[in-house]
């Protein structure tokens, strides 16, 4: 499409929406000022999201199957959910009474206190446990990992009025994301992802970081030689007494990766706090979320921060979520925003459901529990 029709079509649509909302808004207003008047603008917003979920997911989820009527440019209702989603968010804005019941509801299911990590006292070297999801297998805990084992929840009584959590997506790029992104309370980031040379559109500022033992081979070459182990221990350095989160327990085939980063962290003093979530964590998680029908095989760790961070953090504002391979405007956007990394969002043979969790993840973004940033920031420049 034409660069300077694609600006006219979108100043137009951009138009037509602020018209249907601004009606919609009178309706409403006039909705509660009746006898009997209930209406909120959050039940607006949730009218239209009832309406464009057929279309959103025949555009997103599966656009090779969308009509042609269905792809763009997309109906208004698509756009206005999606493409003005934070407008949209701002209308309903944080709901902390939801907030705080589905964080009562999550309590039901994990103590994310308890549950970020195992503790020192309830294993000791020489033990032998099995993993999550290879229930055959087994590990012995080492000396290394006991030593590296917190003795307290790394989160213990800590609480935060405002929560970032920065998945790795390529929706990231140009974003102009960064200093938002910093002006949180606490930050979260998935798989040490790489942020100095991405600053503007990812920030600086790290609390917390995961760290799956996959990526020590897939970013950092299995630290096959000193150019590599190099890089890594300055990755690590650069975290300066963040939350390093290592999944060690979850899946056989990573315990010699584990074994690497515990050495490597205990020979160079590195200045991390060594989390390794507890045992029960994913199938808890994974409880609540069937238990809301969002039926999962395994929770992506974007989707395990945020069920976690519910228990910390007042407001949770999310970015770099999204699992589709083009943005709204119809451009490729990379898998993850630092390299060139190309996988399935849907595949059956994968272990996890990225557009399904998105969907959920934006349902709560209407209804004001969370937001959920899919563009620009308001700062960016």
């Amino acid at each position: 499409m034409n660069p300077d029709f694609r600006s006219w079509v979108l100043a137009t649509v951009t138009l037509l929406v602020v018209f249907f909302i601004l009606a919609d808004i009178s309706e409403l207003e006039e909705e509660i000022g009746s006898p009997g008047g209930g209406g909120t603008i959050r039940s607006a917003v949730e009218s239209l999201h009832s309406k464009s979920n057929r279309l959103l997911e025949a555009t997103l989820l599966h656009p090779k199957a969308a009509t042609t009527t269905e792809r763009w440019p997309r109906p208004l209702s698509v756009v206005v959910e999606i493409y003005l989603m934070p407008r949209l968010w701002n209308f309903a804005a944080f709901r902390l009474s939801l907030a705080m019941q589905i964080r009562k509801q999550i309590l039901h299911f994990l103590d994310a206190e308890r549950d970020i990590s195992v503790l020192k006292g309830t294993l000791k070297p020489g033990d032998i446990i099995h993993y999550v999801f290879d229930r055959d297998s087994t590990m012995n805990i080492s000396k290394n990992l006991y030593e590296l084992l917190p003795r307290t929840s790394p989160l213990k009584n800590k609480h935060f009025k405002t929560c970032a959590i920065v998945g790795n997506s390529g929706i990231l790029l140009n974003s102009g994301c960064g200093k938002e992104i910093d002006s949180h309370d606490f930050v979260i980031r998935c798989n040490l992802a790489p942020v100095e040379e991405y600053a503007r559109d990812v920030g600086m500022k790290t609390h917390l970081v995961t760290m799956n033992p996959s990526v020590v081979q897939r970013a950092f070459e299995d630290l096959v030689n000193d150019t590599w182990k190099d890089k890594f221990l300055q990755r690590l350095k650069s975290l300066n007494e963040s939350i390093l989160w290592i999944p060690a327990f979850m899946a056989k085939g990573g315990e010699e990766r584990v074994e690497w980063v515990n050495d490597l962290i205990i020979k160079h003093h590195i200045n991390v706090h060594t989390a390794y979530p507890s045992l029960r964590l994913l199938h808890a998680v994974r409880g609540y979320w069937l238990t809301n029908k969002v039926h999962i095989k395994r929770p992506t760790t974007g989707l395990l921060m945020y069920t976690l961070a519910t228990r910390f953090c007042n407001r949770i504002y999310l970015y770099g979520f999204w699992p589709f391979p083009r943005d709204l405007h119809q451009n490729p956007v990379k898998y993850h925003y630092y390299d060139s990394l190309k996988y399935g969002y849907t595949s059956q043979a994968g272990p996890h459901a990225m557009p399904l969790e998105f969907k959920a993840l934006k349902n709560l973004h209407l209804q004001g529990a969370l937001k959920l940033n899919v563009g620009e920031c308001e700062e960016a420049t």
